[in-house]
């Protein structure tokens, strides 16, 4: 179902000036402060927050989509920036309490994360006591609180994964994001010592995925609060792929338009083996795109029904988008193996899109080797292996 996206349109004016800023991004590694501004103008941020704040609540079709596109002109700004929206989904299930602290006097706040549970924690009276260093902080130099993750003992005594949240002044960022692929992510360590983290900003896990959070039915008028909150905080690694391998080709095209053998000087522009590449890698961009819009369009339907999905679903809806990054990756290593020598400069965009869309493919939610056994668990009715995510 093809869906109106005014946002997309208001993208599209600023995509030029982020595409510009690129080099720069990957220069300083992290997002420019003028790529921030510049999406916040258009209130980008401000996709998943609640309407009682200020938010869109836009489907997550129309929210994919920007990030496709705002990924094709840098894709480390668009895996900083989507996850900085995508947390104000997370944050919805939260206490009103939270939401009050984070958005009741700025409802321009954003929130970075560290979600892996690192962190050692003490429990203390009304909260715990948290110490780490919690890596992978994308866009944290412009975020205003942090999510991290832990485990804490339920009254069983159990281990349960949990995330915790914390203002900016209750950590320090570590400048030690020195990577090969999404440079200008900015994915920095957060170090945190025996910061305080009071009851209501901690919410379990699994509560986020059955509906049991506290802060679940707080907006029964939403469209896209009925929902578990993974599919939502995950969606942008597989649109900023898709992004990635549609302007691929896209440069592909144009650096072969011109392209003449080194040592003969001939027009290698309309060669049959560049022309068959491209062709299949557009063919396969095309699936990948084609099975995610129907992936995405199928949570998006989920939430307005207000209908859970099952646990197979789920299962699904995670390994498609994994399965469709796989796709991406294929389509950009064929054009990059044949785009010549020059490709490998450091100034060129087509060197920059192969080490991003590598990173796509790195991530634990879209690493396919544990998505196809976690997808050929559940088709066989085993239960899922508890040692992955």
């Amino acid at each position: 179902m093809k869906r109106s996206n005014p946002l997309l349109e208001k993208l599209q004016t600023i995509l030029p000036a982020i595409a510009a800023n690129a080099a720069k991004a990957e220069q300083e590694r992290k997002v420019p402060e003028e790529n921030i501004a510049l999406l916040k103008s258009i209130g980008m941020h401000r996709a998943f927050q609640p309407k009682a704040y200020g938010g869109l609540e836009i489907s997550l079709p129309e929210f994919t989509n920007c990030v496709a596109a705002l990924a094709g002109a840098c894709g480390g700004t668009a895996w900083a920036f989507s996850l900085l929206c995508t947390h104000s989904h997370q944050l919805a299930m939260f206490p009103k309490q939270l939401q009050d602290e984070i958005w009741g006097d700025n409802p321009d706040a954003t929130a970075s994360s560290s979600i892996a549970p690192f962190s050692t924690i003490e429990e203390a009276e009304g909260g715990v006591l948290l110490s780490g260093e919690m890596g992978w902080s994308s866009g944290c130099d412009h975020a205003e609180w942090a999510i991290v993750g832990m485990r804490r003992k339920n009254a069983e005594g159990e281990l349960v994964y949990s995330f915790g949240v914390l203002p900016r002044s209750d950590y320090e960022i570590r400048d030690d994001w020195f990577s090969v692929g999404m440079r200008s992510s900015g994915s920095k360590t957060l170090v945190i010592k025996n910061a305080f983290i009071p009851n209501h900003r901690i919410q379990a896990a699994k509560d986020m995925m059955e509906g049991k959070s506290a802060g679940f039915g707080l907006y029964p008028d939403s469209k896209i609060f009925y929902t578990p909150y993974r599919p939502y905080f995950a969606c942008g690694f597989s649109a900023i792929s898709l992004g990635i391998a549609e302007r691929m080709l896209v440069a592909f095209k144009e650096k072969q338009k011109n392209r003449v053998r080194a040592y003969t000087g001939a027009n290698v522009g309309a060669a049959t083996p560049a022309l068959m590449r491209l062709a299949e890698s557009t063919h396969q961009v095309a699936a990948a795109r084609a099975f995610l819009e129907k992936t995405w369009d199928e949570h998006a339907e989920y939430g307005e029904r207000k209908q859970y999905p099952s646990r197979e679903t789920l299962a699904y809806w995670r390994t498609n988008q994994a399965y469709a990054v796989k796709m991406c990756i294929e389509a950009v290593d064929r054009l990059f193996g044949a785009a010549g020598a020059t490709s490998w400069f450091e100034n060129s965009e087509i060197q920059r899109l192969f080490r991003d869309s590598h990173m796509t493919g790195a991530h634990a939610y879209t690493d396919y080797d544990v998505c196809a056994q976690i997808l050929g668990r559940e088709l066989m009715g085993l239960e899922p292996d508890p040692t992955m995510v």
